[in-house]
């Protein structure tokens, strides 16, 4: 009997449906649910909050139709790390991804998992993060370990379990999670309708309390673009997406539409539950609207929308930024076995098990709140070279195949650009101290990348003697 040789490529196993859901399911996390108090705070008008909410997922639809391009146009793992590696070059794409796997999608598994923990204590309070379960010495500093912590590494755990056997547990498993999470949102407008407390005035559109509408408009737009962020995840697992020159922009835009809907519709809700003076500041304004339309049962059911939106978006996210390590090993600019597919399951299984255990350690150390806030502003630099990707590769390959071509060009990726572009001199002025410290830590990979590269020399030459 012939020995069965390992496999060479990823399943093809993303249909129509699954991709779609997908991108719903990795926008949809906590934002949503906590995000619109902070934003009243800073512009107290109904019409403007309003206003705001419709211009950041018009801007994110921006960007959808704008990646949607480049991922027909490179169906394959990686998504934006490959969409910059081949408009600018190895250097740039190696950068994106070595801030994207460390800290930003990374750490952003860690960070979602220990809000997973904080709501599944609501349920079981022995898990809360007073109860310590372990405290290790360390020198002159003292390593506590909290019970919220080991939930939050038991979830990374499980959906590590679950992706490790293929795209197909892990993509059903995010489409799953994504139908109960937005059923449970969309019970808000449902609870509005039937006994909404209040009315929301929309005159004067600019209230008097408000110094600097621009100003103010800002902060709050920033909030809705950080609260739409994740909708090309899709694209780091271009490479198993059946069809993908169809399936990757459909699933981007409908998704994107959906998603647009969907937080109109709950923000309205919020506002004919709440006057606008309580929503402001409400640091969890979904449990506060959800009180007062239904009572105390209310909070429950959300609090049980907010564990299942938090598990899904991992789901998500852990599905989406293995495929970027496991690209990125594949071109020689990573470690090697991160490359590995398993031979039944077909998966990037180490590189799966890898970010798991990363995002498990950071969830215990508890070092990745400060560890984002020094990558911000990395990371919304590289959405503009995101978009600009698509107007480098237009002029460098005016003849390569591109079976979707962006509606609107080149407005609709100038839009997106000039969007990011707000983000990242925003992110200058407030947090400029964050801002440098960001740029070192890409500074920091550029020795990385030189080891890689070096690594990779010997390995081309052997392969070109054979």
């Amino acid at each position: 009997m012939r020995a069965r040789m390992p496999p060479t490529s990823l399943e093809r196993a993303i249909g129509p449906v699954t991709a779609t859901l997908v991108v719903i399911g990795s926008v949809i996390g906590s934002g949503i649910f906590l995000t619109t108090g902070s934003m009243a705070e800073a512009l107290p008008s109904p019409t403007l909050l309003m206003l705001a909410w419709a211009t950041g997922c018009l801007l994110a639809l921006c960007g959808a139709l704008t990646y949607a391009e480049l991922g027909a146009m490179f169906p394959r793992a990686g998504g934006v790390y490959v969409f910059l590696h081949e408009a600018f070059g190895p250097l740039v794409g190696f950068l994106y991804g070595w801030v994207t796997i460390l800290v930003v999608l990374g750490g952003g598994i860690a960070a979602v998992a220990i809000g997973f923990a904080h709501y599944f204590s609501y349920f079981f309070p022995a898990f809360s993060e007073q109860r310590t379960i372990a405290t290790v010495p360390l020198g002159p500093v003292t390593w506590t370990i909290a019970a919220h912590q080991v939930v939050a590494v038991l979830s990374i755990a499980a959906l590590g379990a679950i992706n490790y056997r293929g795209v197909r547990a892990g993509s059903i498993t995010t489409a799953a999670l994504t139908v109960a999470r937005v059923t449970g949102l969309l019970l808000l407008p449902i609870f509005a309708i039937a006994a909404a407390t209040t009315s929301p005035s929309w005159t004067p559109v600019i209230p008097a309390g408000v110094a600097s509408v621009t100003s103010a408009f800002g902060v709050a737009l920033i909030a809705v673009l950080w609260t739409t962020e994740g909708y090309y995840f899709l694209t780091f697992a271009g490479g198993e997406v059946r069809d993908p020159a169809r399936t990757v922009p459909r699933a981007l835009t409908t998704g994107l539409l959906a998603i647009m809907a969907i937080y109109l519709t709950v923000n309205l809700a919020y506002l004919y539950a709440l006057p606008i003076e309580r929503i402001s500041g409400s640091p969890r304004i979904a449990e506060a609207a959800a009180t007062a339309l239904v009572g105390p049962a209310g909070a429950s059911i959300i609090a049980l929308t907010v564990l299942t939106s938090t598990f899904g978006a991992n789901a998500a996210v852990l599905l989406g930024a293995s495929r970027v390590a496991y690209a990125m090993a594949s071109d020689g600019l990573f470690f090697r076995s991160t490359a590995a597919i398993h031979p039944r399951f077909r998966s990037p299984h180490v590189a799966v098990v890898a970010l798991a255990a990363w995002s498990s350690l950071l969830a215990l150390t508890g070092t990745y709140e400060q560890l984002f806030t020094y990558v911000v502003f990395a990371s919304v630099l590289f959405s503009v070279f995101g978009g600009l990707a698509l107007f480098r590769l237009r002029r460098a390959r005016p003849d390569a195949a591109r079976p979707y071509r962006v509606w609107g060009y080149p407005w609709v990726p100038l839009l997106f650009v000039a969007g990011s572009i707000y983000l990242v001199v925003n992110t200058l002025i407030e947090r400029p101290a964050e801002s440098i410290a960001g740029l070192g830590l890409l500074a920091i990979g550029i020795p990385a990348y030189l080891h890689w590269r070096r690594r990779r020399a010997p390995e081309a030459s052997a392969g070109a003697v054979e």
